[in-house]
């Protein structure tokens, strides 16, 4: 079963890989607007992840992550 699936996941990367090549070929120029988009996508996302990385330290500084003590 691990080799069915394994082979399954390597179809999909391989005719991912196809068809980022493929884009990556066509001599078609970017619109501003599509620059513009693509920037303020990536400035939202190392925002989120600047942010959840930030809680993570914050969390494990804290002792929020360490197992629950009972007092018995």
């Amino acid at each position: 079963m691990r080799i069915a699936i394994s082979i399954g996941l390597l179809a999909f990367l391989a005719a991912a890989g196809a068809y980022a090549y493929e884009g990556l070929t066509v001599d078609a120029p970017i619109p501003t607007y599509g620059i513009v988009v693509f920037t303020i996508g990536i400035a939202l996302l190392a925002a989120v992840c600047i942010g959840l990385m930030g809680l993570l330290f914050y969390s494990s500084r804290r002792g929020y992550d360490e197992p629950p003590h009972v007092k018995r």
